[in-house]
């Protein structure tokens, strides 16, 4: 009896482990099921509205007129100049808000003063729109270049930055307490307590400012750009060409899917020890 209890407790976690992945692979595949399914009866309700001239067609578009655009876009290779365009400011300013706002949201969450000097600041920059600024940063920038960094760089910096402070602020008392009895710095503690610590976080926060960020490109592009799909859709859209522009729309869906995917898959890779049952 006792033998045969020892076998069932060394073959019982693996076994309920395998069971827990195939009910995460079967959750998956219903929310993709379900989410295509979504999306084609959108697009049916989208594409009867315009067939029936329940919208006016000289003024809307179709899935399937915005199909055929697409395609063209790709075929003649002028989607990839904006695109280009749109995924470079993304990801210089992504690269720029990581590299400032992780240390500084580290330094800020185990500061108790620096928390309190920049918490208000902090909450008023990421509570108000960016876009009421555009008059004074197209002041201060110009419309170039710089503009469209800023608005990027503001679009993003702040959530990563309250995410990064929260998780620090967050951190088990035990690992600042273990790191004390070592002796350790403060800069080592950051570097190799606090940093692995909040790496859910981080990550979180990184994962909510890519879409920031896009959303913060297109906006920038839209008013001020003179490339990119922001100002590709407002082109078209001024010229009545709204096939075009939904499929311009369109890649920015995908962009968006695609870099928020892949920032979610990151997240599960490098912090699946964080995941609860």
């Amino acid at each position: 009896m006792a033998a045969t209890q020892l076998s069932s407790d060394r073959v019982g976690p693996p076994v309920q482990v395998a069971r827990q992945g195939r009910r995460r692979g079967s959750g998956r595949r219903l929310n993709l099921i379900l989410g295509v399914v979504g999306l084609a009866v959108v697009l049916a309700v989208w594409q009867l509205c315009s067939s029936t001239g329940v919208v006016d067609p000289n003024f809307s578009s179709s899935p399937a007129g915005a199909f055929v655009a697409l395609i063209d876009s790709i075929a003649s290779g002028t989607i990839w100049s904006p695109l280009g365009s749109t995924l470079s400011i993304v990801a210089l300013g992504m690269a720029i808000s990581v590299v400032v706002g992780i240390p500084v949201g580290l330094l800020i969450g185990r500061n108790k003063y620096l928390y309190g000097l920049t918490d208000p600041l902090i909450s008023i920059l990421y509570s108000v729109p960016y876009v009421v600024f555009l008059p004074m940063l197209i002041f201060w920038f110009g419309i170039g270049m710089n503009a469209r960094l800023v608005i990027v760089v503001w679009s993003a910096m702040f959530p990563l930055l309250i995410n990064v402070i929260a998780g620090t602020r967050n951190l088990d008392p035990a690992y600042a307490q273990v790191s004390r009895v070592y002796c350790a710095s403060r800069m080592y503690t950051l570097r190799a307590v606090a940093f692995p610590a909040t790496l859910p976080y981080i990550l979180a926060g990184v994962r909510q400012a890519v879409g920031r960020a896009l959303i913060g490109a297109i906006v920038a592009e839209l008013f001020m750009g003179s490339s990119g799909l922001g100002y590709q859709v407002q082109l078209q859209t001024s010229n009545f060409e709204m096939d075009d522009a939904m499929a311009s729309i369109a890649v920015i869906a995908v962009v968006a899917i695609a870099l928020t995917r892949g920032v979610g898959y990151l997240e599960r890779r490098f912090t699946f020890w964080s995941a609860t049952d």
